[in-house]
Order: structure tokens, then sequence, then C-alpha cells
């Protein structure tokens, strides 16, 4: 499937920005089964400082620097990408959990070393208070890491609502866990601090879905940017869950970046003089460009 992008992040400010500086994850990254084409960022006001770097991830990270008064900031990314299907998945014949466990902490191979930095808290993707508990029945004694992680998944989408209206960018995942709603960044963060607590490898995934037109199956999280997480299941990899939707990750997700929670490949942050109070106004279309 080949898709085209258009991502656009429109902020108003209700005074005056004097200087703004700014880092964005926009471009989609290379990946398994994922094939950047072509993929540019127009910043308006015309940014006077911009360059490009790969991130500690693999990542491509666009900085920017606006160094004239504006009292709007529109940053739009377009891109060509090519993504192939996910062959069908035999979860039950992946390792037991306990033996991905117990191996990605000793191997010193280049991927598990990767594989193994992922197994740790990081700020958003804390064990807090009732985490544990409610991954350890997904993990029973011997059962194949994939059946486990998508049996978290399931029971994320069941039994947490997705509602817009009960968290922030900011809200700490122990409220999450409490409330028992939150959106698509909050049941990845919670699929990770979950499999982490098992001693497991887990990522944080930022991307887009496909956007359906009118009698499509509209997945939830499509017409903005959208989170899901991975686990590290030995010989088959990193394989990607999808808790907000229920689903393995399919062609009608695109990868734009990963890393340990959202606070390693936020789209847009940065550093502004002045501005006052501003909103923000996210547009996103994932078309396909070609069917297959």
């Amino acid at each position: 499937m080949r898709y085209h992008i258009v991502h656009e992040t429109d902020y108003a400010y209700a005074e005056a920005v004097t200087m703004g500086y700014n880092a964005a994850h926009l471009k989609p990254r290379s990946a398994p089964r994922q094939t950047p084409l072509d993929a540019t960022i127009d910043v308006s006001p015309a940014a006077d400082v911009l360059n490009e770097r790969t991130d500690y991830f693999g990542n491509t990270a666009t900085y920017f620097t606006i160094q004239q008064w504006h009292t709007r900031m529109v940053v739009t990314a377009s891109a060509r990408v090519e993504v192939e299907p996910m062959p069908a998945l035999m979860l039950n014949v992946s390792s037991p959990w306990e033996t991905v466990r117990d191996k990605v902490s000793t191997d010193r191979s280049h991927d598990a070393l990767e594989a193994y930095a992922m197994s740790f808290e990081s700020p958003m993707c804390r064990e807090t208070p009732g985490v544990h508990a409610f991954a350890a029945p997904s993990f029973p004694e011997g059962k194949p890491i994939l059946e486990a992680a998508s049996d978290l998944t399931a029971r994320i989408y069941d039994e947490f609502t997705y509602d817009p209206s009960t968290t922030t960018v900011a809200t700490p995942l122990a409220q999450v866990v409490e409330q028992r709603s939150g959106v698509c960044q909050d049941f990845a963060h919670l699929f990770i601090a979950c499999v982490r607590s098992m001693g497991l490898p887990a990522r944080y995934v930022s991307g887009y879905l496909r956007t359906f037109h009118a009698g499509g199956q509209q997945l939830v999280g499509a017409d903005a940017t959208h989170a899901w997480a991975s686990v590290y299941a030995d010989q088959f990899g990193w394989i990607d869950f999808d808790p907000t939707n229920n689903k393995v990750v399919s062609d009608h997700h695109v990868t734009i970046a990963w890393g340990r929670d959202f606070g390693d490949v936020s789209p847009v942050k940065g550093l502004i003089l002045g501005g006052g109070d501003h909103s923000v106004d996210v547009r996103v279309t994932v078309t396909p460009e070609t069917e297959g």
C-alpha cells in the first residue's frame, strides 16, 4: 500500500511570539515493511534556521527556529510512503514470555541489547500502583509472548474507555489506570508499562492510521496522530500492537518514530518567547495512492 500523508499543525497565539525554537518528528522512518519515498516539512512564517539529524532511536528529527515576531505558526509535513502487509502471525508458536525475559537480559547481540534498553522504566511509563496487577493475568506461566501481548491488547481495549476529555499529554499513568479512560497515547503507555513490569522490552510508536472515506471502516485515532506499542518477541523481532483498536498493526498503520515513550517522539515541541495563551489545531490525512 502506498500512501500520501499531509499533517498540518496550526498554532494560534494570543500575543506575539518573538522567537521560537522547535523540534519535530514528522517524517516517516524506515522500518521493516515500510519504505519512505519522499518527505518535506514547510514552516510558516519561514524558519530562519532548519536542519535535520537522526536521533538516538534512528528517527528523523527536524529542528527549526523562527526569529521573527508572529502570532500564528503553521507546520505542514507531506510525505509518501510504501507499507507492506503484515504476514499472518502464529501467536502460539512464539517463545514463552519468561524465556524472552531471561534471554534478553543476558544476550549481548546488537538486537538484544537494543531491546534490553527498552525493558526499563521511562518518564511517562512508570510502574505505578496497579500496573503490574493489571498486567499479570495476561502473563501466566509458560504463555507464548505474542499470545500474552495480544491478550493484554484486548483487555486494555475492553476495560478502558476512549475518551479525549479525561486526559491531557501531561496526565500521569496512575490516573489513567484509576479512571479507566484515556486516548491512544495513554493506552500505548499502559501497554508498555505493563510489559516492562514483567521484565520484557516494549517501545512507544508514533504514527498515523489510514483515512477511510465515507462508508469505510474508520479506526479510532484516524485523522490525527496515533500511537501504539511494540513488544520484543525474540525470533520474531518487534511486533506492534494497537490497544486502542485491539489489533495487530497492519498496513493501515504508518510509522513515524519510536522511542521509550511519547516524550521521545512528540510530533512538534518547542520553546517560545512570548505568545501568552495559545490554541493548537491538528489535521491529518493518510490517503492511499495504490491498493495492494
